[in-house]
C-alpha cells in the first residue's frame, strides 16, 4: 500500500508540472515541496517539543520483513533541515534558471523540477525509514534524483563524466549497504534498524558496522570515498550543490549515527569510535587542504563540504570514545557539538553555494582570477556571502562557532578528566589545524571574488540578483544569525535528540551546556555592540576630516594595474608548497621567469587534482573500457551468433532454475 501510494503521488507531481505552462513549472515544484515539507515538519516540531514518537505508517515489503516508517527526534532533527533546504532551493531556482528558459526545452526542465521535488521527497523517506527495503528504496530514488539533477547541462562532456562518477560511486555504496541489511536479516529475520541490537550482540558488531560505515560514507564524502563532490558540484546547478552538500550528503551523517546508537557493547564501541576519529580526521585535514588550493569557487566549496564532514566525525568519534569510557558528560557535550554543526553546515553550506551561483549567473564562470571587485556591484550578495563565509570559519558571533566550540569543549573536557587523552589530543590538534585552514581558504575565496578591483569586463557589467534569489538566501543567512545570537534555543532543539543516545544528558545539558550557551549568547551581543560602537566613533571621526582617496602602493611599479593584485594562486602559494605531494597539477601557460626584468604578457593557470581523484577515476575508467570493448565484440553481424545467444540464456535459466537460484 505504501508504495503505491508513494506512486500515485510521483505521478501527480510528474502530471502536474510537466502539464504547467514553462513559466509555472517552479511554483508548482515550490508548492508540493512546500506542501510535503509542512506536513513533515509538524509532527517533528511536535516531537522535538517533547511531543512522543510516531509510527507513520506499517510497510509490507518484499524483502527483509515488516518496516514501517517512524519519526523519532534523530529523524525529526533531519526532518526539518531537509525542508528547510528544499524550500530554500526552489525558490532559489527560480531566477538561476530564468536564462535557460529559452536554452532548456520544457520537457528538460520539468524533468529537472521532478527530481528535485523527488529528492527532497526521497531525502525524507530516508530518514524516516525504519530500515530495510523501504530504506533502500529510497536511498535509490534519492540517488537517481541527484544524478539527474547533476546531468542538467548534459551537453558539456565533464558534467557527464561526473555524472556517471557519481553513481558509479553511490551504487557501490548501495551494493553496501544491502550487504549490511542482508547481514541484518541474516541473523534476526528481518531488516530493521533496531535488529541491529540482538545483531550486535552475538559478535557481529565491527564487520556489520564496518559495512554501514563504508556505504553511508560514500554518501557523506568520507576518505577516501570523497573523490564524487569536486566533481559533481562544479558540474551541477548551484541550487543543486546546495541541497546536495547541505543536505543530501548528511544523510550519510544520519545513517552512521543511526547504527552507531545500536552499539552498546564499550569494547566494540571504542574500537568504532577510534576508527571514526581516525577517518574524521584525515577526511578533515585532507578536504580543507584542498579547498584552500583550488582556483575554482565551487570546487573550493565541494572540497570544504569533505572538510565539515571530517569536522563531524570528529566529534562523533570523541563522543563515541567518550561514551565507551563511561563519561556521559564528555560523550554528551561533543554530540550536541556534532548535531549542531550539522544543522549548521546546511545553512551556510547552502548559503555559499546560492552565493556562487549568484556570481556564475552573472559572469558564467567561477574561477576566482576572473572576478575581483563583485562586491561594488553586487553589495546584496556580498553581505550574505560574507555572513557565510564567517560562520564557516567558525568565528563569532554566528552559528559556524558555537558547533565547533561544543567539539573543543568536549574534547578538552575530555583531556581534563583524563578520558582517552591521547584521542582527544589529536583530535584537537587535528581540528585546530583544519580551523586555520579554513580561514586562509574562505579569505581567499572572499577577497579574490568580491574585493580588489575587476579583472574581467563582466565583473563591471554585473548587476544584482533578482530578489526571489536574495529571499532564498536569506532564509539561511537568518539561521545562521540566529543560532549564532541565541545558541540556547539550538541546544534545547538538539536536546531531544541526545537524550535519545544518552539518558542522562539532560541533566549535563542543563547543569552544563545550557549555562555556557547563554554566556555564549551574551559574548555575542557584546561583540556586536562593541563592534557598532566602534563603528560609530569612526565614522564621527571621519565626519570631522577631509577624506582622500589615492592608489595604493603598488611595490614600486610607477603604473600599477589590476594584474598585480592577489590571485587565487598567489593567495595560497605558501600553503601549496607544502602540499604537492597530495595533487596532481595541470598547469596552463608559463610562469614568470626571475631573468625577465620587463616581462611581457604571461597567462597562467593551475589546476589542483587530488591525486585519489585520479587513482579513483583511473580504475572505473578503465573497467568500462574493457567492458565496452567485450560486449562490442558479440557484435558480430551474424544472425546465427545471436540465435546462439539466445540459447545459452535460456539454458542458464534452466540451470539455475534447478538449483533453486533463480
Amino acid at each position: 500500500m505504501f508504495y503505491i501510494s508513494l506512486l500515485v503521488v510521483l505521478t501527480l507531481i510528474v502530471a502536474a508540472i510537466f502539464l504547467s505552462p514553462l513559466r509555472w513549472k517552479m511554483w508548482v515544484a515550490f508548492a508540493a515541496t512546500s506542501l510535503f515539507a509542512t506536513a513533515a515538519a509538524i509532527p517533528a516540531i511536535s516531537i522535538l517539543a517533547g511531543g512522543e514518537e510516531l509510527s507513520l505508517l506499517p510497510i509490507v515489503s518484499p524483502f527483509f520483513g515488516a518496516e514501517s516508517l517512524h519519526m523519532d527526534s534523530l529523524s525529526a532533527l533531519f526532518v526539518l533541515i531537509i525542508g528547510i533546504a528544499g524550500i530554500a532551493t526552489l525558490l532559489y531556482s527560480r531566477g538561476y534558471l530564468e536564462h535557460y528558459l529559452d536554452k532548456k526545452s520544457s520537457a528538460h526542465l520539468s524533468l529537472h523540477y521532478t527530481a528535485l521535488v523527488v529528492l527532497v521527497i526521497s531525502m525524507v523517506l530516508v530518514v524516516l525509514s525504519s530500515g530495510g527495503f523501504s530504506f533502500l528504496f529510497a536511498w535509490e530514488l534519492m540517488t537517481i534524483a541527484s544524478f539527474l539533477l547533476i546531468l542538467f547541462d548534459a551537453e558539456r562532456q565533464q558534467v557527464l563524466r561526473a555524472a556517471l562518477a557519481y553513481l558509479i560511486m553511490m551504487h557501490i555504496g548501495f551494493v553496501l549497504l544491502v550487504a549490511g541489511f542482508a547481514g541484518i536479516f541474516s541473523i534476526s529475520g528481518t531488516g530493521n534498524f533496531a535488529d541491529l541490537a540482538a545483531c550486535f550482540s552475538c559478535g557481529r558488531t565491527l564487520p556489520i558496522f564496518i559495512l554501514f560505515l563504508l556505504g553511508f560514507g560514500m554518501k557523506a564524502g568520507l576518505f577516501p570515498m570523497h573523490v564524487w563532490l569536486p566533481e559533481a558540484h562544479p558540474a551541477a546547478p548551484s541550487h543543486v550543490s546546495a541541497i546536495m552538500s547541505g543536505v543530501m550528503i548528511k544523510t550519510g551523517v544520519y545513517g552512521v549515527m543511526r547504527t552507531l546508537w545500536y552499539v552498546v557493547d564499550s569494547h566494540e564501541l571504542h574500537t568504532i569510535g577510534l576508527i571514526i576519529l581516525l577517518v574524521g580526521i584525515v577526511t578533515g585535514l585532507w578536504g580543507v587542504i584542498l579547498a584552500a588550493l583550488q582556483n575554482d569557487a565551487k570546487r573550493l566549496l565541494a572540497y570544504s563540504s569533505i572538510e565539515n564532514i571530517g569536522v563531524i566525525f570528529i566529534g562523533l568519534g570523541v563522543s563515541a570514545l567518550a561514551q565507551a569510557a563511561g563519561n556521559n558528560a564528555v560523550a554528551t557535550v561533543a554530540l550536541c557539538g556534532v548535531l549542531l554543526h550539522t544543522i549548521n553546515h546546511s545553512f551556510f553550506k547552502s548559503l555559499l553555494f546560492f552565493g556562487a551561483g549568484n556570481i556564475y549567473s552573472k559572469m558564467h564562470t567561477t574561477l576566482l582570477d576572473n572576478f575581483g571587485g563583485v562586491a561594488k556591484h553586487m553589495p546584496v550578495t556580498a553581505i550574505l556571502f560574507f555572513i557565510a563565509t564567517i560562520a564557516i570559519c567558525a568565528l563569532p558571533p554566528l552559528n559556524g562557532f558555537v558547533g565547533e566550540f561544543l567539539i573543543y569543549l568536549g574534547m578538552l573536557n575530555s583531556i581534563r578528566e583524563g578520558v582517552n587523552t591521547i584521542y582527544a589530543a589529536g583530535g584537537l590538534l587535528a581540528l585546530a589545524l583544519i580551523g586555520g585552514v579554513v580561514v586562509l581558504a574562505f579569505t581567499k575565496l572572499y577577497s579574490t571574488i568580491f574585493l580588489g578591483a575587476p579583472r574581467h569586463h563582466h565583473v563591471a557589467e554585473s548587476t544584482e540578483v533578482d530578489n526571489l534569489r536574495i529571499a532564498a538566501m536569506g532564509i539561511p543567512a537568518t539561521c545562521i544569525i540566529l543560532i549564532g545570537l541565541f545558541p540556547q534555543l539550538a541546544i534545547g532543539v538538539v536536546s531531544r535528540v541526545v537524550a535519545q543516545f544518552h539518558p542522562s544528558a539532560a541533566v549535563v545539558i542543563e547543569e552544563y551546556i545550557s549555562p555556557t550557551m547563554w554566556k555564549i549568547s551574551l559574548t555575542a551581543w557584546l561583540l556586536i555592540i562593541v563592534v557598532a560602537l566602534l563603528y560609530a566613533l569612526k565614522r564621527r571621526a571621519h565626519s570631522k576630516r577631509d577624506i582622500k582617496q589615492g592608489p595604493t602602493w603598488g611595490c614600486g611599479f610607477t603604473s600599477p594595474n589590476i594584474r598585480m593584485q592577489y590571485t587565487g594562486e598567489s593567495f595560497s602559494e605558501g600553503l601549496e608548497s607544502i602540499a604537492t605531494s597530495l595533487t596532481q597539477n595541470t598547469v596552463e601557460g608559463r610562469a614568470l621567469s626571475k631573468s625577465e626584468v620587463f616581462p611581457s604578457t604571461h597567462g597562467y593557470r593551475v589546476r589542483h587534482k587530488d591525486k585519489i581523484d585520479r587513482l579513483f577515476a583511473a580504475w572505473w575508467m578503465e573497467l568500462l573500457h574493457i567492458i565496452n570493448k567485450r560486449i562490442m565484440s558479440l557484435r558480430t553481424g551474424k544472425i546465427n551468433h545471436y540465435i546462439l545467444f539466445a540459447l545459452l540464456f535460456l539454458v542458464a535459466i534452466f540451470i539455475l532454475s534447478l538449483f533453486n537460484l533463480i
